[in-house]
């Protein structure tokens, strides 16, 4: 049901700040891993896993959380993503050990991959049809600037604090984007309810995507199919995605609906997307 008035804004506002969580969260770190190394102790290579944990963790759920949001309810699914993010961030800047960190960083990538999509959508249904335009034109605002002052801002928390800031900044963001999902957001019906689960598809999905986000993070630095690794990863991403695209295709209850294809224009952005 499309909202009106300040409940409206309200609404869009708060999606935007839980999107720029996740948003600004992919990049921010990165100007901080000197600093991460030498404090715990990590080589270049290893220290690398902070980067790409978090984006293969990510990717591996993104596709998954329009099935997340049926099943538990989108308003229950954000506000769940939002407190595990904002409470993963809290663990992060409180690691001391790489290995420590590296697991607080995979389950916040998991928390944030319910972000984005799932704010698309609640911000989809709480404007009416005709002002779609202008919805989506200030979650593109947001979107484009999150990654773009993400090393600006863990840049000058680097310099006069210390990188456990990187992470601890998002707790009182996460704290008034949790309060105001509960206060504004309606809560929605669990669609999904009592269907089976699709457990195979959620693992094939796991196994392709994670590989192939894993080879394309890694592979400049094992130089590509010079490295066993990279090959292997490559093998599993493809056969591991074949075998997912088929299951899709013939469960009765996928994980993702490949059948949306069919629709011409969602097809032409979506390829358009890709090539951007």
């Amino acid at each position: 049901m499309a909202e009106t008035g300040f409940r409206k804004w309200i609404i869009t506002i708060t999606v935007i700040i839980a999107s720029l969580l996740e948003l600004i969260d992919t990049t921010i770190v990165n100007v901080s891993l000197p600093d991460i190394m030498g404090n715990l102790g990590a080589t270049l290579d290893s220290v690398g896993w902070v980067v790409t944990g978090y984006a293969v963790a990510n990717v591996v759920v993104l596709p998954m959380s329009g099935w997340l949001g049926q099943r538990f309810g989108q308003k229950n699914y954000f506000l769940f993503s939002i407190i595990a993010f904002t409470a993963c961030s809290f663990f992060c800047g409180n690691a001391t050990s790489l290995n420590e960190l590296i697991l607080f960083r995979v389950l916040q990538g998991m928390a944030g991959g319910g972000l984005l999509s799932t704010a698309q959508a609640i911000l989809l249904e709480s404007w009416p049809p005709e002002e779609i335009g202008i919805a989506t034109a200030l979650f593109g605002l947001g979107a484009v600037v999150g990654p773009t002052v993400g090393p600006t801002i863990g840049g000058y928390i680097n310099d006069h604090f210390s990188w456990p800031w990187i992470f601890y900044v998002n707790l009182p963001v996460g704290a008034i984007a949790s309060m105001l999902v509960l206060t504004f957001i309606r809560k929605t019906p669990k669609y999904g309810k009592g269907k089976p689960v699709d457990w195979w598809g959620i693992g094939l999905l796991a196994v392709s995507v994670g590989c192939l986000q894993t080879l394309l993070e890694k592979g400049e630095r094992e130089d590509w199919f010079s490295s066993v690794f990279i090959i292997g990863l490559t093998a599993a991403a493809v056969v591991a995605g074949l075998l997912f695209i088929w299951r899709e295709l013939v469960a009765k209850d996928p994980i993702v609906n490949f059948r949306i294809l069919r629709h011409g224009t969602f097809s032409i952005g979506m390829f358009t997307s890709f090539i951007l």
